[in-house]
């Protein structure tokens, strides 16, 4: 098959920047992106800096302030954002837990949740719950894989005493794209006359795949993670905060880089931004990293061109894996994302299938619920690592 390429650097070429790549074919972008030699140098570089002004010195100070206010700056660009919304995190589950304990919440508060968020998210719901006297329940939002609407899904299970929604928006687990502004507008329209319903996106599968504008979307809190799609090095994330509801967030994880001091040294307030929710001390090298694996993205293409690249990709494995009778895909239609999940209709275990993918060079991932197995593409993933996934498994399954 021949895909459309919008971008002049050839696929070839761009994938030699990503070490990982060289003796696999990597479905795994979901879990983990491959990081690329650009950001290594770049925290190589960062580090010997550090070393040679003197960590903890003036220099290094100031370095580090400006080096967090370009790592934002950048992140923000990348979400059609201002930098003031955005605070700096370990990743994604942080992210959530900013908002979710952030909230003042009140006895008999509801929280709403879909039947496909990730176990770290509902274990944090479920102790909020336990603390504060909050209820909480999912709708079915994974049975509108192939039919049925979200959005009135999502209605049918509110309530007046409702005031979070969590949901993903890429979901982890099917890969289906959720309709964001089209909930948060409806959710809206229904908290008119009593408190507003906040909405929290577990954004871990949509930064780096999807084109994002998160003014133009309206969620009030979206957090994300850069060591998947972005392929920036683990433990750098993110959390945007929408500034209307900046004030009614409280900080729970309290540190130097949150607070305002005076003369003396005694905090006197929080920073006037999303600033506010960061902590302390970070691994600060890692930010050059982030920058710099976003930066090469930028030069293949837009996040609209690498989107569309990563949509005809997932479309072609979705329809060479359809041509594998021991196998179903679960999504009837070309996927939406990079993701694209499938059960064995065999009886053969996943587990095993997947164990013995990776001994042959193909790394792919299971899923508990739904009981599936998980490939991912990204836009510089090449047709014939499909064709060569499809081979095996046409042999093996």
């Amino acid at each position: 098959m021949t895909i459309t390429r919008s971008a002049s650097i050839p696929i070839a070429q761009h994938r030699q920047q990503f070490p990982a790549l060289a003796n696999k074919a990597y479905f795994n972008f979901g879990g983990q992106g491959p990081l690329p030699m650009v950001s290594l140098n770049a925290i190589q570089k960062a580090y010997n800096h550090i070393q040679e002004q003197g960590p903890f010195s003036n220099t290094i100070n100031n370095w580090v302030t400006v080096e967090a206010d370009r790592t934002r700056e950048v992140i923000a660009s990348e979400l059609a954002v201002p930098k003031e919304t955005i605070a700096l995190t370990e990743d994604v589950t942080v992210g959530c837990n900013i908002a979710l304990w952030g909230i003042n919440w009140q006895i008999g508060d509801r929280i709403l949740l879909t039947d496909c968020e990730h176990p770290g998210i509902i274990a944090t719901v479920e102790e909020i719950a336990r603390r504060f006297g909050v209820e909480f329940s999912f709708c079915p939002i994974m049975a509108t894989l192939n039919e049925g609407n979200p959005t009135e899904v999502i209605l049918q299970h509110l309530t007046p005493r409702t005031r979070l929604i969590v949901l993903s928006h890429v979901l982890w687990n099917t890969g289906q794209v959720l309709p964001v502004a089209e909930i948060v507008k409806a959710c809206r329209d229904y908290s008119t006359n009593s408190q507003p319903i906040r909405i929290l996106v577990d954004a871990a599968q949509s930064v780096g795949c999807l084109p994002l504008n998160l003014t133009e979307l309206g969620a009030d809190f979206y957090a994300f993670t850069c060591h998947k799609w972005l392929c920036a090095p683990e433990g750098i994330g993110g959390f945007y905060i929408k500034p209307e509801v900046l004030e009614d967030l409280n900080p729970t994880f309290i540190g130097w880089r949150g607070i305002i001091l005076d003369k003396a040294g005694k905090p006197i307030g929080w920073q006037p931004d999303a600033r506010r929710f960061e902590v302390a001390t970070s691994a600060y090298p890692l930010y050059g990293g982030v920058r710099a694996a976003i930066a090469l993205h930028q030069e293949w293409g837009t996040s609209q061109a690498r989107y569309e690249q990563i949509c005809q990709l997932s479309k072609y494995l979705w329809q060479r894996l359809s041509e594998i009778k021991s196998l179903r895909c679960l999504s009837t239609s070309p996927p939406q994302s990079g993701l694209v999940s499938f059960v064995l209709t065999n009886g053969k275990s996943s587990n095993q299938l997947v164990t013995s993918l990776e001994e042959e060079g193909f790394l792919l991932r299971t899923i508990r619920d739904p009981d599936c197995i998980r490939a991912c593409v990204h836009y510089f993933t090449d047709t014939q690592e499909i064709d060569k996934l499809v081979e095996w498994l046409m042999a093996n399954c």
